[in-house]
């Protein structure tokens, strides 16, 4: 039986006159933290806002659970059940952090209350915050009230990009160790340059290089390759 969740298929995307995938194919198995690596400027941005429709593909197709969504607006994408973690957090500053909770939630059952009061306990500080304005968070509990925003809906895929960007080390442990944490609830499609968080927390990995898949395997295989890394990480 097939146990992919996501798969592309030589999918191009254009950003007016440019042309910035030209080709990424990669399978996402149900169940695995997939990560997307490479250079800045390398597309991985650009793949994760494909899969939403946000930048719709100009070529290839986007399948999920089997079914083409490439050509689908962006409402529609996230209503089947993939989340985003954008990599500027994308929250509202001037809301509380309970209204950014309650305008992300799509179902307002039983369930959805479980993920609340266990994401409020994996991220007490938003507790702490609960009616302080978003804006007024550091940019650690931005990025958490970011995750926890994707995660507060049934989602089976959530798409987190750059988790770790702009934060204090133990900042990103914190974050780190949600993502872990969450791997048991859910499948992740993850975008990081710090390669011990990325290689602590993947399963698969997928390098894009000037807009193409060229690289794939596990990560413990990743790990153990210094010219690989050396390549296309720039990794000494």
């Amino acid at each position: 039986m097939n146990n992919d969740l996501l798969k592309l298929d030589k999918v191009e995307t254009h950003i007016g006159q440019y042309h910035i995938l030209q080709g990424v194919s990669f399978e996402v198995k149900k169940g695995e933290v997939t990560v997307l690596l490479g250079r800045n400027g390398a597309g991985k941005t650009t793949t994760l806002r494909t899969i939403m429709g946000l930048k719709p593909a100009s070529k290839g197709s986007v399948t999920f659970k089997g079914e083409a969504i490439q050509s689908l607006p962006t409402y529609t994408i996230a209503k089947k059940g993939i989340g985003y973690v954008p990599e500027d957090q994308g929250i509202f500053a001037g809301l509380t952090v309970e209204e950014n909770m309650r305008v992300a939630i799509q179902k307002d059952d039983e369930e959805t209350a479980k993920r609340m009061d266990w994401i409020l306990h994996l991220f007490p500080d938003l507790k702490r915050f609960w009616k302080k304005p978003g804006g007024l968070l550091s940019g650690g509990q931005k990025q958490m009230l970011s995750i926890a925003r994707a995660y507060v809906n049934e989602n089976e895929l959530l798409l987190i990009d750059e988790p770790s960007k702009g934060l204090a080390p133990i900042v990103v442990e914190k974050v780190m160790d949600s993502i872990i944490q969450m791997k048991d609830q859910t499948t992740i499609v993850l975008v990081e340059q710090n390669f011990m968080m990325a290689s602590t927390i993947g399963d698969q990995f997928y390098i894009i290089d000037d807009g193409r898949t060229v690289s794939h395997g596990s990560m413990k295989q990743l790990k153990e390759n210094e010219e690989m890394k050396r390549k296309y990480l720039g990794i000494a």
